[in-house]
């Protein structure tokens, strides 16, 4: 998740481009870079690392250019460089790109223009981008004043996946193009200048009045014009929206909190991590990895380690690899593991799950693993954090930076992630059917589309919440996959509402926990494996009976007057349904903690990242 800027009008670009990236820097920050039209064509000035290392480069102050893109970095393809800062070029420096996004296909398509010729230095997806454009240009006979808006376009529908992307081309000095698909951008409107951003907080201070555009509309800028067309380059009318926000809520993109804005970023939090990882065509993707189907059949047992919700994760990665690759896997708390001589040795694969890559106890788990022999792999959202360091491996989730101490849109993407690793590894085993990997695959890839259907709960969660926020004590209830769910959304109620909450197996309720059930308390079940819902759902009869108000979560068949309120998730494969079934209970926490009054985005006793023991 990147940050990008562009700016085209009357005043020098290069202060402006700088102020926008320092604003959007929460976004990414691994490397930045600008590029501007000056009279001696293109300049582009890039480095690795924070905005201020740009803004420290020798010459940049001497930029005249009046029309500039920017771009600040959060690495996908490729580790944090110089080589694979954003701007982007391509071959004969024609062309300037910034891109937010991922492109699926980048392997192909670079394939494609290799053999036609052309170069690439670096490990990026985005480097694509202007080698295509400049590919299609050139193949271009006509010399009319949409040339450059045909390249562009022909280049942007050869991309599969998702894309914000701002061109400028030293032929073509009084303009910019820009276009998106599946990832934000929005373009700042006043007199004789245009501003661009993929957050509208970062040019707000400019203007008020801003176009939002739509999936795959192109758009022609002059410093005092705006030309936009549809994917077949019919030209199209757009209006300014007035954006009325105070610097607060700006930075939040006009949510309350960061927590609420992050809950609502998974969708494109989730295709980024996807990425270029699934093709229905072919195998998954993992370049980082070089397991083989000896080693995977060597193995006895696989760990998964972790803290908090990042085991909660892992307890849904422990599903999905024993089913699909039927390898034993054990999920085991950080802080525990290496307190009880775990029996790790060179038959064991253990993988370590961190969201900022800086977690003690993990990282002692990891150092520890090795020691005993066995391979390392890490999963992080930060790349060259300090477990990916120490690990044999790393994959990465591409959640974007995320504020909130209460993990959302990390967690889910953990989850994907490991999903997709367990298919990847069956794969290699060919120990499930091809034609059932396939059907999850496209489960997956279906899945940003799918939250944002889950995410149309918010106002029923909302009035949900308003009855039952005064509570002391709440209860979770799940079934196999839907009890790592139960564990999520219990931690979640308890990190930043206060209120104590348990979560348990929904067959483990008569053993015990259904003493605690009396008049009145509120129990949660989740119920998404077709093969486990009448047992459920007999097990919360039982609470009925007893006087309890219930919160169904499901996308089965069941008897909607049974209870209090029920949430309809779209359907999906059991073994991502996680990704969709926590929505509603990450609504229903934050919500809560509202009403309550309470630091939604810093609850008490709470930090971000656990650098100690």
């Amino acid at each position: 998740m990147c940050g990008i800027v562009g700016y085209i009008g009357t005043k020098k670009a290069c202060p402006i481009l700088l102020a926008g990236l320092s604003r959007l820097e929460y976004r990414g920050y691994d490397s930045a870079g600008i590029s501007t039209i000056e009279k001696d064509g293109l300049s582009v000035m890039k480095d690795k690392g924070r905005v201020k290392n740009l803004s420290n480069l020798e010459g940049i102050n001497k930029l005249e250019g009046t029309i500039g893109i920017a771009h600040t970095r959060w690495a996908t393809h490729g580790k944090p460089s110089k080589e694979n800062s954003h701007p982007h070029q391509d071959n004969s420096k024609t062309f300037s790109v910034v891109h937010n996004g991922i492109i699926e296909n980048y392997n192909e398509l670079r394939k494609f223009l290799t053999d036609n010729g052309y170069t690439f230095y670096s490990q990026t997806d985005t480097e694509v981008i202007p080698n295509l454009i400049h590919y299609y240009f050139t193949k271009d006979t006509k010399n009319d004043d949409l040339k450059f808006l045909r390249a562009v376009k022909n280049a942007c529908l050869d991309l599969k996946g998702s894309f914000a992307i701002e061109v400028i081309s030293k032929l073509y000095p009084d303009n910019m193009i820009v276009v998106r698909q599946d990832s934000p951008l929005v373009i700042g409107t006043c007199e004789d200048e245009k501003y661009l951003s993929s957050d509208i907080p970062a040019i707000l201070s400019y203007t008020r009045d801003f176009y939002l555009l739509n999936d795959l509309e192109f758009v022609i800028l002059t410093k005092d014009s705006a030309k936009f067309y549809d994917k077949d380059l019919n030209e199209i009318e757009k209006k300014t929206q007035n954006i009325e926000w105070n610097a607060s809520a700006a930075e939040k993109d006009g949510f309350d909190d960061f927590m609420l804005k992050e809950i609502y970023e998974q969708p494109t939090a989730i295709r980024e991590t996807i990425g270029a990882k699934i093709n229905l065509n072919s195998t998954c993707e993992f370049d980082e990895l070089r397991f083989t189907k000896d080693y995977l059949l060597s193995l006895n047992k696989i760990y998964i380690v972790a803290c908090g919700t990042a085991m909660h994760a892992g307890l849904s990665g422990k599903n999905a690899i024993e089913k699909l690759c039927r390898i034993p896997v054990e999920v085991d708390i950080a802080s525990e593991f290496r307190y009880r001589d775990p029996i790790v040795d060179d038959k064991t694969l253990c993988i370590f799950i961190s969201q900022s890559g800086e977690t003690a106890d993990t990282i002692a788990a990891l150092k520890l693993s090795k020691e005993k022999g066995a391979k390392t792999l890490a999963i992080s959202n930060v790349i060259g954090s300090s477990i990916t360091r120490e690990a044999d491996y790393s994959i990465y989730t591409h959640a974007g930076p995320e504020i909130a101490v209460a993990s959302t849109k990390a967690y889910t993407s953990q989850v994907i992630l490991i999903n997709i690793l367990a298919i990847y590894f069956a794969e290699i085993l060919e120990s499930s059917s091809k034609e059932f990997l396939n059907s999850l695959k496209k489960d997956i890839l279906e899945l940003p589309k799918k939250i944002e259907e889950a995410l149309e709960c918010d106002e029923v969660i909302k009035n949900f919440a308003k009855k039952i926020y005064q509570e002391k004590d709440v209860f979770f209830l799940g079934r196999g996959i839907d009890e790592t769910v139960a564990k999520e959304g219990s931690l979640k109620l308890k990190e930043i509402s206060y209120i104590h909450s348990e979560s348990y197996a929904a067959g483990e309720l008569k053993h015990g926990p259904i003493a605690l059930i009396e008049n009145g308390i509120t129990v949660i079940s989740i119920m998404t494996d077709k093969d486990l819902v009448k047992k459920t759902v007999s097990n919360i009869q039982e609470v009925i009976t007893r006087g309890a108000k219930t919160l169904v979560i499901t996308n089965q068949e069941v008897d909607k007057n049974m209870f209090n309120e029920v949430i309809t998730i779209p359907e999906t494969n059991c073994f991502v349904s996680p990704i969709l079934s926590v929505i509603p209970l990450q609504l229903l926490a934050y919500y809560i903690s509202k009403e309550k009054g309470l630091d939604v985005d810093k609850p008490r006793n709470l930090a971000k990242s656990v650098t100690v023991e």
